[in-house]
Parts: C-alpha cells; sequence; structure tokens
C-alpha cells in the first residue's frame, strides 16, 4: 500500500521520530513521509511510534492508498525532498 504519514510531536521527540520513519518511508518535508510499505512494516512502524510520542500530546496520522498511481500530488513552491527518481 502507499502511504503518507504525518506526525505533530514536542521538540523533544521530533528527531527520534524523523530517524524512526526514516527507516520504514521516504522524508519529504517536515514532519512528512510517503511511501510504498507493508501492513505488516506499517503495524511495525506504528508500534515503534507509539512508544516515542506521548499520545496525550503528540499525534500521528497515516493516510492510505492502495497504490500510489491512485494520489495525485500537487507541489507548490520549492519541493524539499523529491521522490520521483524512486523506482
Amino acid at each position: 500500500m502507499y502511504v503518507i504519514l504525518v506526525y505533530d510531536c514536542a521538540e523533544q521527540r521530533v528527531g527520534k521520530m524523523l530517524k524512526l520513519c526514516r527507516q520504514y518511508l521516504h522524508w519529504i518535508q517536515n514532519s512528512v513521509f510517503e511511501g510504498e510499505i507493508s501492513e505488516v512494516k506499517l503495524m511495525e512502524l506504528l508500534g515503534k511510534a507509539s512508544r516515542i510520542i506521548d499520545t496525550d500530546k503528540d499525534s500521528v496520522i497515516v493516510f492510505k492508498s492502495r497504490d500510489q498511481k491512485w494520489l495525485d500530488k500537487q507541489i507548490i513552491g520549492k519541493e524539499k525532498n523529491s521522490t520521483d527518481n524512486l523506482l
């Protein structure tokens, strides 16, 4: 499946979340990641994320799609990290 993951967490946890998410997805913008991931790997990622964040203050949002081709992405301004060259 293709996912977009967005997180919002306190400054002291941002670095840990960035490092974790980069292990599974492609960084595209501050606190925003996208990419192909299996259901099992997504569950693994979210399990690890739940141990990093403070669920009373922080959040992780995952948008799921069956395939990237069903997602129309429009960028206005500078693209921080392009994923166009990925296989």
